[in-house]
């Protein structure tokens, strides 16, 4: 029979295979339980699947009566001077018989993006979950591996270390600048960053990523207006060493070749007690880009080196100390955007452009039960170094390149308490308290062969204190009501950088540190008319705190933007887990004091509140076990919207939120075979079609983009200790745009991001 039980504890893929077999497991060692387990599935027997889930955690499966199993821990080596005691056959005949487990439910979702353990059918939004076995199949990659499988998560495409994400149909601008990104995006319970770019961390060794859609203000403040990305690492296993690793090569058609590596090891230090778990990896990505004016091909090669370790301390069996650290740098030797009306993958610029980036992250958690209140309390801080080199030649003055450098510090403190809402309680709660202190350096200057000078720069400083909290009531069986809010204070300071002294004395009132505060409230309503459907109404607030920005040669103020939403969804079945599974969301947003990015007079990036908007989106995502090992999965998103600009962008040839395609939709097929006893054959293929947008802002930002397709294949050979992997991207070899934009000062000139020509992988992958 066909089985499929994802990767994880050994409870969960007990309990699964238990469902799927109809058979009855019972592991009566918490240790066995605890620990991780790979992916089981093919076809294959009851026996054959419980044998091959104890062999894989170092167990064993004994057969019951009734066709019932239990696994318990191998047995250990016996001493040669102790031989075991013979057993009596009286004694063994007297021997009562193990009585049945009861079978085993199919444990339930729990997002953990909820901050208080809420299972997916009582949660109130759109969320998406994508596993970490899922993320890594093929090769490990970054975030475009999650705009890939997910239709309402879009990105700007600049490069690594640079990019702008969008969830839902809210996005801003193109460029990054002083304003904080519309997207919330955490390690654990830690943000990556405050206002700077999307770091690309490597999606490496995660439990899971998980999506919220929408504007998630009550739980995550500032910076959540379109929704949030939450990447979950896996822990430190306290009981059981562990080695995993992977290598490839890989070749892009007209390009050249690409390499990668990765590595984690999980050494317990204090059986039960200390473990520490250590993840590496490195990847050389080919270019494919050429610039003719400086005779040379093949020019865009990023280097990305990337590490992360956690320290797990047990101090009770309900308290945990956690220490995790982070450091990634990304190195692109040259941008990836050509000429619109030019050959496909050829730039004409005359300068070599690229840019460097560097990420620091490191957090202390500490995580506890007191009865059954939970706590968790996380304080990190992170550095981010971002410079950029961009094209700033003019027909006035040749060869010049314009260099951006973002420097960003942030400090950062979350402590909350809740109770989860259960089968045992019918009030469920949260509250939470958080401190933020954020720091920003935009500093900016223009290069003609030796002569180097400064243009205007600026300093953006804030502080964030906020309380929130939130109430889930059980109104009837079926029927959950939840309301929550969040106040934030915000200090905002800062100044200008290589301003002349008048200027700056004349405007001085401008940089003046302010304060300003802000309401969030939140409601919902989720109904269960049925065992496997969910039916919920929401509303919910998001904001984002004003700052100063760059305009000329003057340094000015923009002010907050704030979004209210009222959301209706419905939700039938578990992805990934039942035979069909279907989630459809429509929302309304109303945009106030968008800020964003357009092109000042000087042809420099600047940043303003452009006017209100209203936002209409509609999503769907689901799934349909078509047959055994065979599932086929998709999603399509479709945005409306509308901006009400003000005189500044009188001229602009954009009504509606740039960057956000009005359609865009993702199908993929899964299939898993067992081949032989020891062999599996996991196979995916996927499309996805981003529709048509505009770049930004404007009359220079108007340009389309989009309306493309993208595709790709990964088969896998193997088992769960050692892999072949065959992964190809862009089957089609699909040239595209997926953003009108290399550089500012050339918008005249008609750009295009065209996608990476068709590339073929192959790697190996092997598991201790």
């Amino acid at each position: 029979m066909a089985i499929d039980a994802p990767a994880g504890p050994v409870a969960e893929s007990a309990i699964a295979i238990a469902r799927q077999t109809g058979t009855s497991i019972v592991i009566a060692d918490s240790a066995v339980s605890r620990r991780r387990a790979p992916r089981i599935s093919g076809r294959m027997s009851p026996r054959e699947a419980v044998q091959r889930l104890a062999r894989s955690v170092n167990a064993r499966a004994v057969p019951l009566r009734g066709g019932a199993w239990r696994i318990e821990p191998a047995p250990r080596q016996l001493s040669r001077r102790s031989p075991p005691k013979k057993q009596s056959r009286q004694t063994a005949q007297t021997q009562p018989a193990v009585p049945l487990p009861p079978p085993a439910p199919m444990p339930e979702i729990v997002v953990i993006a909820s901050k208080r353990d809420t299972k997916l059918q009582d949660l109130p939004a759109q969320a998406s979950i994508l596993t970490g076995e899922e993320l890594e199949l093929g090769g490990v990659g970054g975030t475009e591996r999650i705009t890939q499988r997910i239709a309402t998560v879009a990105s700007t495409y600049l490069g690594s270390g640079r990019n702008k994400l969008f969830i839902r149909g809210i996005a801003d601008s193109s460029f990054t600048g002083p304003t904080q990104a519309t997207v919330g995006q955490y390690l654990g319970d830690m943000r990556l960053s405050y206002n700077a770019p999307d770091p690309d961390l490597r999606l490496s060794d995660l439990e899971r990523v998980e999506v919220l859609e929408g504007p998630q203000g009550t739980l995550y403040g500032a910076g959540s207006l379109g929704g949030i990305i939450r990447m979950v690492p896996n822990s430190p296993d306290l009981d059981y060493a562990s080695l995993r690793g992977s290598l490839g090569r890989g070749l892009t058609q007209g390009g050249t070749g690409s390499a990668d590596a990765g590595v984690m090891v999980n050494i317990p230090l204090l059986t039960d007690r200390a473990a520490i778990r250590v993840v590496a990896d490195a990847a050389s990505e080919g270019g494919y880009i050429d610039k003719p004016m400086l005779g040379r091909d093949n020019v865009n090669r990023t280097e990305i080196l990337s590490g992360r370790a956690m320290a797990r301390l047990q101090l009770a069996p309900d308290w945990t100390v956690d220490v995790i650290g982070l450091a990634q740098s990304t190195r692109a030797d040259d941008s990836q955007y050509t000429a619109r009306n030019g050959p496909p993958y050829e730039s004409m610029a005359r300068v070599q452009e690229g840019s460097a980036a560097d990420y620091r992250h490191g957090q202390l958690v500490v995580a506890g039960q007191l009865g059954t209140v939970h706590l968790r309390s996380t304080t990190g801080i992170v550095s981010q170094d971002l410079e950029e080199r961009y094209d700033a030649t003019t027909v006035e003055q040749n060869e010049r390149i314009f260099t951006q450098r973002n420097h960003t510090n942030m400090l950062a403190h979350e402590t909350r308490l809740w109770r989860p809402l259960d089968d045992t309680q019918t009030l469920g709660w949260l509250t939470g308290v958080s401190l933020i202190d954020n720091e920003t350096q935009l500093s900016r200057s223009l290069q003609q062969q030796i002569l180097r000078a400064a243009t205007p720069g600026v300093v953006n400083t804030v502080t964030e204190a906020t309380a929130y909290g939130e109430v889930s009531v059980q109104l009837r069986n079926g029927l959950i009501a939840s309301a929550g809010a969040r106040y934030t204070t915000v200090r905002l300071g800062g100044g200008a950088e290589d301003v002349p002294l008048a200027l700056m004395i004349a405007r001085a009132e401008v940089t003046e540190s302010r304060t300003q505060s802000a309401f969030l409230p939140s409601l919902s309503l989720v109904a269960h008319p049925g065992p496997s459907t969910s039916l919920y109404a929401r509303y919910q607030e998001g904001f984002r705190p004003g700052g100063l920005a760059i305009e000329k040669e003057f340094v000015r103020r923009f002010e907050q933007d704030h979004a209210r939403a009222i959301e209706f969804g419905i939700r039938n079945g578990r992805p990934g887990r039942d035979p069909f599974d279907l989630a459809v969301n429509l929302s309304y947003t109303r945009w106030e004091d968008i800020q964003a990015d357009f092109i000042d007079d000087f042809g420099l990036p600047s940043t303003a509140n452009i006017g209100d908007g209203r936002v209409w989106s509609i999503s769907a995502t689901g799934g349909a076990r078509l047959a055994p090992g065979l599932r086929l999965s998709g999603g399509l998103t479709v945005n409306e919207s509308h901006i009400d600009e003000p005189r500044l962008l009188a001229a602009s040839r954009v009504s509606h939120v740039p960057n956000i395609a009005r359609f865009s939709g993702r199908a993929g097929i899964e299939y898993s075979y067992p081949i032989s006893r020891n062999l599996d054959l996991d196979a995916r293929l996927w499309a996805s079609y981003i529709g048509k947008s505009r770049l930004g802002m404007g009359p220079e930002l108007g340009d389309l983009q989009g309306d493309y397709l993208d595709s790709g294949a990964t088969v896998r050979l193997g088992n769960p200790r050692v892999g072949a992997t065959l992964a190809i991207t862009n089957l089609a070899d699909t040239v595209g745009n997926r953003f009108a934009l290399g550089t500012p000062f050339a918008v005249m000139r008609e750009q295009v991001t065209p996608l990476r020509p068709r590339s073929i992988r192959l790697g190996v992958d092997f598991s201790f």
